[in-house]
């Protein structure tokens, strides 16, 4: 995968079907672990749906999850991502093979080299499962964490580096 256009900085934005469970999830986890390794004026983290009814709060459970594990949240509510992202962002990381067909299908052509599956980042390519459906946000929590830190390792493991041994 390539670095983002500016070196310095680089905006992700997460990707799932409806914005209130996965993707928001993925935001708060890779922000928050972005900011712990130092990183904080360096990353950008949005989430957006490919469906859904726009201004729907992040699920309660998704939410209790990650307060659990001591990750900042903010008030966030859902969107849905445009043509015009495709300007805003440098990585487009979708949660399953649905949310990537659809990505690119809203975003063009042009932008298909900055679209991953947040899963594919870990040794053990996967979708990443909707607590909606399976009910499991524990699990889901779990593979994004996993997903997250291995993204952010391979987008900046030099300066995460450099950083613990200061």
């Amino acid at each position: 995968m390539n670095r983002p256009r500016d070196e310095r900085y680089l905006s992700v934005m997460f990707v799932c079907f409806g914005n209130i469970c996965r993707s928001p999830m993925a935001e708060f986890v890779f922000a928050d672990m972005a900011q712990k390794a130092g990183l904080g004026d360096r990353v950008h983290a949005a989430s957006a749906a490919t469906n859904c009814e726009e201004g729907r709060p992040v699920h309660p459970e998704t939410l209790k999850v990650l307060r659990a594990h001591g990750v900042r949240v903010y008030p966030k509510r859902s969107v849905l991502l445009t043509p015009d992202d495709a300007e805003r962002y440098d990585l487009f990381v979708g949660m399953d093979e649905y949310n990537i067909r659809a990505m690119r299908r809203i975003l063009g052509e042009g932008v298909w080299d900055r679209i991953v599956k947040m899963g594919d980042f870990t040794s053990s390519p996967r979708d990443i499962a909707d607590p909606w459906y399976t009910g499991d946000f524990d699990a889901t929590y779990a593979d994004v964490s996993e997903c997250a830190a291995v993204m952010l390792q391979k987008l900046f493991g030099e300066e995460i580096n450099e950083s613990k041994d200061k």
